[in-house]
């Protein structure tokens, strides 16, 4: 029993431990400069419009979190994990999968397409090359 509480007074110690000015500010001016690449890639065109609604909320997430003293505490509370840079590494890692997995419906959806249309042409190349030999007969 005593074991159990010396796990959650070191827990307490943890969630409670101060966060530093330097940690936010860095945070704070990370998610903006995120969110501003995201608009300028997609101003210039490299970053398709339907790519934009995912990577701004992305950018907002990590803003809310940065600017919100306590937010991070309370979702890493919540979740029962230990620290918040641990919440952080969940979140990302929940991110990426979600990403990985829009990423593989693209692809899906992509490949079917890409099928599609190369049966379409092979379909066009055989009835051009039929078109070309009963001219070349008519001619000839």
């Amino acid at each position: 029993m005593n074991q159990l509480s010396d796990i959650d007074q070191l827990r307490e110690l943890f969630l409670n431990a101060p966060e530093s000015d330097a940690t936010r500010l860095l945070a704070v001016f990370g998610s903006l400069g995120l969110m501003a690449v995201v608009l300028w890639l997609v101003r210039r065109r490299s970053l398709r419009e339907e790519f934009t609604p995912i990577w701004i909320a992305i950018a907002l997430g990590l803003t809310l979190v940065s600017v919100v003293p306590g937010l991070l505490h309370h979702i890493t509370r919540a979740i029962g994990a230990w620290t918040p840079s641990s919440t952080l590494f969940f979140l990302g890692e929940a991110c990426l999968v979600v990403l990985c997995l829009n990423f593989a419906v693209r692809l899906s959806r992509s490949s079917v397409q890409i099928k599609t249309l190369g049966q379409e042409l092979a379909i066009l190349r055989v009835r051009l090359d039929e078109l070309a030999d009963s001219a070349a007969n008519r001619n000839g």
